[in-house]
C-alpha cells in the first residue's frame, strides 16, 4: 500500500507523493487503478468525519498491484473521499450520504474554493487520460483499457453473511456505456481468460452486469472520446483478496489476479493484430 502520514486525525497526507503515477511502452493495452489511491489533500483533510479505516473500507486498495506487471498504467494516489474521479464532475465531490453509501463524509461542507481545487483534478485527470490514450491510438490503432476495481461483499459487518454468490460474482464485468457490436469479441475474451484462471487455488465466478453495470465516468468517457479505437472494459474484483473490515490482504491471492491481469495482455494484443 502507498507510503502515509498522518495529520493526527486519522486522515492520510502525503505532500511528497505525486497525483498519480503513469508507466507507458510499446503495448495498446492500458491498466488503470483509479480508486486504489489513499492521500488526502491536507486542505480537506481535516474536515473529513470518516476515519482512516472507513475510507480504507470504500476505496480499492491493491489493484494498483494488481495492475502491476501491464507494460500500460495508471495508478490514481489520492483517495475518492476527495474527488472520485469515476464520476461526472458535478457528482465528483461526496457533499450528501447518498452519494457515498449513506456515509456523512464531512464534519464541515468544504469551501467552494476547495471543491474547485478537487474538481480542477478530476479535469486534470481526464485530460491526461486523452493525452495518454491519443498516444496509444496513434501508436497501435486500436486499444483496450482494463478499468480495475474492487467491490464490497460483507457491508452487514465482519461477522455477517457475505452477500449471496447469485448478486456478487467474484469479478464483474461492466460493459454499459460500450458498443458490443464492436467490442463484444473482447468481453467474451476477457471473461474466459479470467474464467479459466486458477486464481486463491479455484476458479472464480465470472459474470457481466450483475453486481455492477460499468456505468462509471471513465469507461463512458473513453468511449466517447475514442469511439472507433477504443474499449473500456470495467472490471470489478469482489474483495476475496482482503478482509474488507480489517483491510488485511490476502497475498497469494493478489499475487495470482496479477499473474493473471499480465497474462491477458498478450491475448488481447493479439486479438488487436487479427482486426487489423
Amino acid at each position: 500500500m502507498s507510503a502515509r502520514t498522518n495529520d493526527g486525525e486519522g486522515k492520510r497526507i502525503n505532500e511528497n507523493k505525486g497525483f498519480w503515477t503513469i508507466d507507458f511502452g510499446g503495448s495498446p493495452i492500458v491498466g488503470t487503478a483509479i480508486h486504489d489511491g489513499h492521500q488526502i489533500r491536507p486542505d480537506v483533510a481535516g474536515l473529513i468525519a470518516l476515519s482512516d479505516e472507513q475510507c480504507l473500507r470504500e476505496e480499492d486498495p491493491f489493484t494498483g498491484e494488481m495492475i502491476a506487471g501491464l507494460t500500460n498504467r495508471i495508478v490514481v494516489h489520492h483517495s475518492r473521499f476527495e474527488v472520485d474521479l469515476n464520476r461526472a464532475a458535478d457528482q465528483a465531490v461526496y457533499l450528501r450520504p447518498e452519494q457515498s453509501w449513506g456515509l456523512e463524509v464531512w464534519k464541515e461542507q468544504p469551501s467552494e474554493q476547495a471543491i474547485s481545487h478537487s474538481l480542477d483534478f478530476h479535469a486534470d485527470y481526464y485530460a491526461m487520460l486523452e493525452s495518454v490514450l491519443s498516444a496509444v491510438e496513434r501508436r497501435h490503432g486500436a486499444f483496450v483499457v482494463l478499468d480495475v476495481h474492487s467491490y464490497n461483499h460483507r457491508r452487514q459487518g465482519a461477522s455477517a453473511p457475505p452477500t449471496a454468490q447469485a448478486e456478487a460474482p467474484d469479478i464483474n464485468i461492466g460493459t454499459f456505456s460500450m458498443d458490443r457490436s464492436r467490442w463484444g469479441d473482447v468481453v467474451s475474451i476477457v471473461g474466459r481468460h479470467f474464467a479459466s484462471a486458477t486464481i486463491g487455488g479455484r476458479r472464480l465466478d465470472v459474470r457481466e452486469n450483475v453486481a455492477f453495470q460499468g456505468k462509471g465516468e471513465q469507461t463512458r468517457f473513453i468511449h466517447e472520446r475514442f469511439p472507433e479505437n477504443g474499449c473500456a472494459i470495467a472490471i470489478e474484483f469482489k474483495k476475496f483478496f482482503m478482509d474488507e473490515w480489517t483491510g488485511e490482504p490476502d497475498r497469494r491471492v493478489i499475487a495470482d489476479i496479477r499473474d493473471t491481469v499480465v497474462s491477458l495482455q498478450p491475448v488481447l494484443e493479439d486479438f488487436l493484430r487479427s482486426r487489423r
